[in-house]
């Protein structure tokens, strides 16, 4: 009885050394395991910068070809209005009241700051227009270390009987009603919602889709227009048709 005890205590106690020996090698493991992790985020963390400075690089290229850009895109007659309104998110964005306005929208450019990660601006340059005194209205966003942004814009100077109030747009005392947005309104609210993210839908539309591109935008709508004439072509070629045929069957009657 005696010996049966001491033969399950031995192999109690090996049991537990066993288990031990697997514990230590887990810890072991998992150290080497977070060494490496470690390793590779600062190979990301060198990567990460090593990216933004290539993009802050050609950032800098691309800054005189953005100005031939601008500087062609102002001999096009609306051109901004129509890759505005062609853009499936941001032509929702414009009442009728602000298609008025994007007609005297000449130039845009879209600036990141020279550390790139710490925010960019949005600027839209129009004619004197009879809506408002300025000429260059300009969004910035600056990203703060805590994660929240720091938002301004340029204030706009209404002229008399012109101006957006309370999401109504009024000239001359007669209001137009602006549906839920108006671009103007997301233009000058400054305010960062937490549950609000249209500030960085707009802004990251503008930024990231339209900016890089509008021509994709402005062709949209100029294909539309082809499209459109292609079809009142293909009508009017068989409406001829039907008429050919009835003036043969004229002839036909007449003999």
């Amino acid at each position: 009885m005696g010996s049966d005890n001491k033969g399950k205590k031995q192999k109690v106690e090996e049991t537990n050394k066993s288990e031990d020996q697997v514990d230590a090698e887990l810890v072991l493991s998992i150290e080497k395991l977070q060494e490496i992790q470690d390793d590779l985020e600062k190979i990301n963390e060198e990567a990460s910068d090593k990216v933004l400075e290539i993009e802050q690089k050609y950032n800098e290229v691309r800054k005189p070809i953005y100005d031939k850009r601008n500087d062609v895109i102002k001999s096009i007659s609306d051109f901004w209005l129509t890759a505005f309104m062609s853009h499936p998110a941001l032509g929702e964005l414009l009442t009728e009241e602000d298609q008025k306005i994007f007609k005297h929208l000449n130039s845009m450019e879209v600036e990141d700051f020279k550390d790139v990660k710490s925010g960019y601006s949005i600027t839209f340059n129009f004619n004197p227009n009879p809506y408002f005194e300025e000429t260059k209205l300009t969004k910035t966003f600056t990203f703060l270390e805590e994660g929240t942004t720091n938002i301004t814009a340029t204030p706009i100077t209404w002229k008399e009987g012109m101006g957006i109030t309370n999401g109504e747009a009024g000239k001359k005392g007669n209001k137009r009603s602006h549906v839920d947005e108006s671009f103007f309104i997301w233009f000058s609210d400054t305010q960062e919602k937490e549950d609000d993210l249209l500030h960085d839908e707009v802004a990251e539309i503008i930024k990231e889709d339209l900016w890089p591109n509008p021509l994709t935008y402005f062709n949209n709508e100029a294909d539309d227009d082809v499209e459109g004439e292609e079809d009142d072509d293909e009508d009017k070629g068989s409406d001829g048709s039907d008429d050919d045929e009835e003036g043969d069957d004229d002839e036909d009657d007449e003999e």
